[in-house]
C-alpha cells in the first residue's frame, strides 16, 4: 500500500470521518495548571498541533476525578471549571481541519497521593494498608467517567478516548494479578471486563449516536493475559460498542514472545479479529512514513503518532510532502524542542523519557 493512502479518509460508525489516517496519540506533557486547568502552553500545544494535518487529535490524559491523579500539572476533566480551557482546545482543533477527542483518565492504584491522589485498588492485596474499593465506589468512578464524557461534549469535542492502558483503573480490573474481588467486578473475565464495558456503554447512552468513543489498550505488564484481551476486544468489535480502538504497544513491529500466540505479531493478534465497522490504530514507535505506510499494509485502519509529534508538530505535513520522510535521531537535544515550540514544562517531562533528550543538553 502506497504512503498516499495514508492521506484518504476514513469514516467511523459515529460522527464525522477523519480527513486522513494520522491521529495523535494521547501525550502527557504535563504542562497544565496545578489544578488541571488547560495552561497557555496546552493551549499553545494544541494550536501547533492543529495545524499540523492530523485526521484526529487526543488531548493528554485528563482527570476524571481529582483524585485520580497519576501526575503533577495533568490536565482535568472534572469539574465544570475546566470547560473554559477545553472549549478553547476543542474550537482550536476544529478550526484546523481534525476531528477531536480528550482521553478519559483514573489512575486507580496509581494515583499519586503526594499531588492529592487517592489510590483506588481493585484489590486489598495490590498497596500495602489501602483496602479495595467497594462496589459502590467503582459505581462511582464508571460515573464520573460518563459524566467527564458529556462534560468534553459540552466543551466542543467530537468523543472521547477512554484510557484502559498501562495498569490505570480499567486495565487494573482487567488483570486476573491486580484484580481478586468477589463482587460482580472481579473474578471471571466477563466481570473483570464488566467496569470497561459499563464505562463504554454508560457513556454512548448519555452523548449519543453523533459522538464517537474510542477505548485504549495495552497487552503487557500488569498481569494482562494476551488472550483474554482479544476475548473481550472480540467482543466488543462484534457488538461495535466502540468507533475505534487505539491498541498501544512499545513497539508496533513486536512479537508475542510465549502462549498460543507465540512468535505472531501483537498486532496480527488483533487485526485477525472482525471487527464490523469498528477501526484500528496501532501507536509504537511510528517515527517515519515507510513505517506509518506498512502498517496499513499489515491491517490497520489509521496510525496513532506520538514521539514523532513531539519531534515534529505537523508530522503528517511532512509524510505528505516527503513519502520517504524519517523523524529526526533520538536522543535530542533540548534546544531543538525548545526552537519547535515545546514548552519547558513539557521539555523537563520529556528528560523523564529514555533516550528523548540529550542529557545534560540545555
Amino acid at each position: 500500500m502506497a504512503v498516499s493512502d495514508l492521506f484518504k479518509p476514513l469514516t467511523f460508525l459515529h460522527g464525522p470521518a477523519m480527513r486522513n489516517r494520522f491521529m495523535l496519540a494521547p501525550l502527557t506533557s504535563q504542562q497544565s495548571d496545578f489544578d488541571g486547568t488547560a495552561s497557555e502552553y496546552d493551549q499553545y500545544w494544541m494550536e501547533q498541533l492543529a495545524q499540523g494535518g492530523y485526521g484526529l487529535i487526543q488531548t493528554s490524559a485528563a482527570t476524571i476525578e481529582a483524585g485520580g491523579i497519576a501526575f503533577e500539572r495533568q490536565l482535568g476533566i472534572h469539574s465544570d471549571d475546566h470547560l473554559p480551557g477545553l472549549t478553547k482546545m476543542a474550537s482550536a482543533i476544529r478550526n484546523g481541519g481534525a476531528l477531536s477527542a480528550v482521553q478519559l483518565h483514573h489512575a486507580g492504584h496509581r494515583a499519586k497521593p503526594s499531588i492529592g491522589g487517592i489510590p483506588a485498588p481493585a484489590s486489598s492485596m495490590t498497596l500495602e494498608g489501602i483496602k479495595a474499593i467497594t462496589t459502590e465506589e467503582v459505581e462511582r468512578i464508571r460515573d464520573s467517567f460518563i459524566t467527564a464524557a458529556k462534560r468534553a461534549q459540552q466543551a466542543g469535542f467530537n468523543g472521547i478516548s477512554v484510557h484502559g492502558a498501562f495498569g490505570w483503573i480499567l486495565s487494573e480490573f482487567m488483570s486476573p494479578n491486580l484484580n481478586d474481588r468477589t463482587d460482580k467486578y472481579g473474578g471471571s473475565l466477563e466481570n473483570r471486563a464488566r467496569f470497561t464495558i459499563e464505562v463504554i456503554e454508560g457513556i454512548r447512552q448519555a452523548c449519543g449516536p453523533d459522538f464517537q468513543i474510542g477505548w485504549r489498550l495495552s497487552i503487557e505488564r500488569y498481569g494482562l493475559l494476551l488472550e483474554e484481551l482479544r476475548e473481550i476486544t472480540a467482543s466488543i468489535f462484534d457488538r461495535e460498542l466502540i468507533d475505534y480502538l487505539d491498541l498501544a504497544l512499545w513497539d508496533s513491529a513486536q512479537v508475542v514472545r510465549e502462549g498460543t500466540f507465540k512468535g505472531k505479531t501483537m498486532l496480527s493478534v488483533f487485526t485477525e479479529l472482525p471487527r464490523k465497522g469498528v477501526r484500528l490504530g496501532v501507536a509504537g514507535k511510528i517515527m517515519s512514513a515507510q513505517r506509518a505506510g506498512e502498517l496499513l499494509d499489515e491491517g490497520c485502519d489509521f496510525v496513532l503518532i506520538a514521539r514523532a509529534a513531539i519531534l515534529q508538530r505537523d508530522f503528517p505535513l511532512q509524510v505528505k510532502e516527503n513519502p520517504m520522510y524519517d523523524s529526526p535521531q533520538l536522543p535530542v537535544m533540548a534546544n531543538y524542542l525548545r526552537q519547535g515550540g515545546l514548552s519547558e514544562r513539557f521539555i523537563d517531562t520529556m528528560r523523564g523519557w529514555q533516550t528523548f533528550v540529550k542529557p545534560g543538553s540545555l
